[in-house]
Formats: structure tokens, sequence, C-alpha cells
């Protein structure tokens, strides 16, 4: 039997129906509001912080490399390190700003 079948033919008299899984519904929004919800909420803040970095931003990359962005692509950056190195990484790959870490601000 299918899930429509089964609804349709629970009567109400033995509690069956949409009673039934009122439980359920009510389990599948609390985790919505307290799960789902603000995990898009934070990545669309991401995204949105990701889209804004320019050229001279210092940024945390989210493998723990602190640097400062001297060259913006598309897709990539280019970050300098301690030491004058340099690495190119994906947009992706930016965890936080590097500033405020710098000034001891816990997030």
């Amino acid at each position: 039997m299918n899930f429509l079948s089964v609804i349709l033919m629970a009567s109400p008299e033995n509690g069956g129906g949409l009673g039934a899984f009122l439980p359920l519904i009510l389990i599948v929004l609390v985790f919505y509001m307290f799960f789902i919800r603000p995990q898009m909420k934070k990545q669309k803040q991401l995204r949105k912080y990701r889209e804004n970095l320019r050229k001279g931003d210092k940024i945390i990359t989210i493998g723990g490399i602190h640097g400062k962005i001297i060259e913006e692509q598309e897709r990539t950056f280019t970050i300098e390190v301690e030491g004058g190195n340099r690495l190119k990484i994906e947009r992706s790959a930016v965890a936080m700003d590097g500033a405020s870490e710098q000034l001891g601000d816990k997030r």
C-alpha cells in the first residue's frame, strides 16, 4: 500500500488521519526552525562576505592560513602570507575576516 491510501483509510474514530501525523509534522517544523534555517542564513552571510572581498583585505582561509589579498580574479585570490610568499586560493576557501582576528575580536 502506498502512503496516500493509508492516510485515506485511517478513520477519525481510531485516532488516525492527519492527527496521527501531527507529531511528525511538528518534529519537521522544529528541525527546520532550529537547524536548517539558521544554517542557510549563515551560508548566505558567508557568500555575501566572500563576494565583497577586495584587494588589501586580510583574510583567514578554511585551512587556517592568514594572508592579505594582493590580486583578485573572478574565482580566485592571490594572497601574500608572512615572509612575502604568495599563494593562489579559491574564493570559496576564505573562512573569515582576518582583520577582526588581529584585533582580538572573538566571534
